[in-house]
Formats: C-alpha cells, structure tokens, sequence
C-alpha cells in the first residue's frame, strides 16, 4: 500500500474547513481538478454519506463514501468505484490549531490494481499525479476559504 502525506496551513475557523470538507457536495467549490461532487445518499454530511465525483478531464470519476467523522477532529473518505487503475483507497483529514491558523493533515493510503505492472505506473506516474492533485485541492481549500475569511 502506497502512502502520500500532505499539509498546510489555513487562516480561517476550523468550522468552516470542517464545512468545506465534510459536505459531500462541496468539492468542485475549490477542488480545481474536480468538475461535480454529487451527493448519491440521502445524507449530504455524515457518517455513511457518499458522492460520485466527476473530474474536470471529462474521462475520469470516483464514488467515495465517508467512513470516519468525528467533527472537528477527524474526516475519512474511502473510495467505492472509480475509473482509476486503483484497487483501495482512503483519504484521512486531522486538524490542529496553531496560532490563529489551522493546521490541515491529509493522509492518503492506495493500492494499484495490475499487480506488478500496477507498481510500475505507480511508481511512474500515478504517485506523482495524486500528490500533484492533492496539493492543488489544498491549495483551492486555502485560498477560497481564507478569501471567504479576509475578503
């Protein structure tokens, strides 16, 4: 299993990240690779509440459920189906107050589907694609959420 770990740091109320993450519907409001985060539950937040999430390529998509939610503290999401050469995913979010900010850690644990050849394009290109994709989201969490703070 492959592991990426991210972070930053974020000027705005650890309420409003948490809203930003944990709203299934949210993701395209500042996911730059995303086009359309749908909510395929009756449950738009929550332990249990899933989304089917369209990529701006127009080729790619993923469904992910969230499967930890301790609000304010911890957020999982775990992937149900994609169109990625991934086998299992899981993404996990902690929160820190540092100084007025809010330190944001990200976790992501996956698996290649393709045995041998799945750990060569892993180690090729799909690594390097994930944490470049991460690093954008983080980036379109921060800036929109300390815009929507400082204006």
């Amino acid at each position: 299993m492959a592991i990426l770990h991210n972070e930053t740091m974020i000027d705005a109320p650890l309420g409003k990240i948490w809203e930003a993450l944990a709203n299934i519907e949210n993701l395209a409001k500042y996911d730059p690779t995303v086009k359309k985060s749908t909510a395929i539950s009756t449950a738009k937040s929550g332990l249990g509440a899933k989304r089917k999430v369209e990529m701006q390529d127009g080729k790619n998509w993923f469904d992910e459920q969230i499967t930890g939610f301790k609000p304010e503290e911890a957020l999982t999401y775990e992937l149900t189906a994609c169109s990625f050469p991934i086998h299992k995913l899981k993404h996990s979010y902690s929160f820190a107050q540092i100084g007025s900010q809010i330190k944001i850690e990200q976790q992501m644990e996956y698996e290649v589907k393709f045995g041998f050849f799945g750990k060569i394009m892993d180690a090729l290109m799909i690594r390097k694609q994930f944490d470049r994709g991460i690093k954008l989201f983080l980036e379109g969490l921060k800036t929109k959420l300390e815009y929507q703070q400082h204006g």
